[in-house]
């Protein structure tokens, strides 16, 4: 197949990876992938305009629902934007300048909905600077070089105290290593166990570590989902390194992993050499129910923990930590290059004192109660429609739950109404297989908005579904 778009006078290039066969249950996945990649790399710069999605599923041998969706799905997620009679465009290029936008392209939605991010406007500002000048007025003067490759010792061992505590990690702080987010530790990770082998990941998981080890070369091999969480049966006839689960709470579906299946995917680990890579991606969040611990302490030598404070803080910090099993945590140092390149030495002196002197946990147990509200809220408000709703029990986001082919529609009103939140369709893995359920939904990050701003988005939202006949 050709992977060339011809509109009118305008060539399209897409990088699909590997060949798109009509009808594949692939396909729209191998699409977004390449148009977040031309996007993302400045070959496709913003204001340039898209192929009608009918011209380009003719050259590229697709069904027009495959491009209609993908196009639908990159405007809810604001990499594109497109208004009837208008056509589509390129509005984001990850981050750069964004030179020669068509008039009224958002580049910001005006309701963020997006799932996995925090209320960045509740940072405890005032208490992380007086953090940083206690941290810094009680740095000794080597704590201003490089220092030690795994991190800041102030850090590791105010790490290992909290995680300890808070998660059921069992961590020394010679197990700690820091990095710059959970997705800096899947791709140190990744360099530690790529090769020929795929590293197995969940059927729906975040696409962004997919993302990651396939631009590093190391593929993926999907594990089935039931309503128990990852079906780690199925590693038994697979030849894999290791295993990445959210065994907590599964993304996005919100179930934990069922504790038969937690002392299973640890046996595994032990009988066949492999490893358990445990995202802990929203441990602190619990609301329902007793706090799920890290699976982590069924086998610390068999399983990574990985954690961050995107979540509770701030993304922009790109603050996160691992803790290894003994044998990895040289390999992991040498992944890294050797050295602490990639989190400054002044924001882990702070994010130490911040924990040891009681802030952290003010923080959390604070926001905790607000989200927990926003929750609330928004479930009463979702019950007038013809919907599902799980993942209640814990963590910054909802799945809803839509009738067959619905997913489309919503995403698309959403992106003309300037709503972001994003497509269940986008967490499945390309190679999951027809036993793997693929509902239509949606995940609403209802932690995302400030705090003035959630009211008006939770509308915004109700009338995205409105206008989708979903109304009870």
């Amino acid at each position: 197949m050709d992977s060339w778009a011809n509109s009118g006078s305008r060539d399209l290039h897409l990088d699909l990876r590997q060949a798109i066969t009509p009808g594949s249950r692939g396909a729209r996945e191998l699409l977004l992938a390449a148009l977040r990649d031309a996007v993302r790399s400045g070959r496709l710069a913003a204001g340039t305009m898209l192929p009608p999605s009918r011209s380009l599923a003719t050259d590229l041998g697709l069904a027009r629902n495959t491009v209609a969706e993908a196009y639908a799905e990159l405007v809810a997620e604001g990499w594109l934007a497109s208004r009837q009679g208008a056509g589509t465009w390129v509005v984001n290029t990850g981050g750069a300048q964004l030179p020669g936008r068509p008039r009224g392209v958002r580049v910001v939605p005006t309701h963020n909905l997006t799932p996995g991010s925090p209320d960045v406007a509740e940072f405890p500002r005032t208490e992380w600077v007086a953090a940083m000048r206690r941290a810094l007025a009680n740095a000794p003067t080597e704590a201003l070089r490089m220092g030690d490759p795994r991190g800041q010792p102030e850090l590791r061992n105010a790490l290992a105290e909290y995680l300890a505590r808070a998660r059921g990690v069992c961590a020394s702080p010679d197990s700690i290593v820091i990095c710059a987010g959970v997705r800096h530790a899947v791709e140190l990770l990744g360099r530690v166990f790529g090769g020929e082998r795929p590293i197995a990941v969940e059927a729906y998981g975040l696409f962004i570590f997919r993302d990651a080890l396939a631009a590093m070369g190391i593929p993926t091999a999907p594990i089935g989902l039931d309503e128990h969480g990852a079906m780690v049966a199925d590693l038994d006839g697979m030849d894999v390194p290791a295993v990445l689960v959210t065994p907590a709470h599964h993304s996005p579906h919100g179930m934990p992993l069922h504790p038969s299946r937690r002392t299973a995917v640890v046996e595994w680990a032990q009988r066949t050499d492999g490893y358990v890579i445990d995202d802990d991606y929203d441990g602190e969040f619990r609301y329902d129910r007793l706090p799920v611990g890290a699976l982590q302490a069924l086998s610390p030598e068999r399983v990574a923990y990985l954690g961050s404070a995107s979540k509770s803080l701030s993304p922009v910090l790109r603050l996160g930590w691992m803790v290894l099993p003994t044998d990895l945590v040289e390999a992991v140092i040498d992944a890294e290059g050797g050295s602490q390149y990639y989190v400054d030495g002044i924001s882990q002196l702070t994010m130490a004192d911040f924990i040891t002197s009681g802030g952290y946990d003010k923080h959390i147990r604070r926001m905790r109660m607000r989200y927990r509200r926003r929750r609330d809220l928004l479930v009463r408000a979702l019950s007038a429609f013809d919907i599902g709703i799980s993942g209640l029990d814990a963590g910054l986001n909802l799945l809803l739950t839509l009738p067959d082919g619905a997913e489309h529609e919503v995403l698309q009103r959403a992106g003309e109404a300037g709503v972001a939140f994003q497509g269940l369709s986008l967490m499945r893995h390309p190679l999951a297989g027809p036993e793997v359920p693929r509902p239509d939904g949606v995940i609403i990050g209802f932690g995302t908005p400030a705090e003035h701003a959630f009211a008006a988005a939770v509308d915004a939202l109700l009338d995205v579904l409105k206008g989708s006949a979903l109304a009870r």
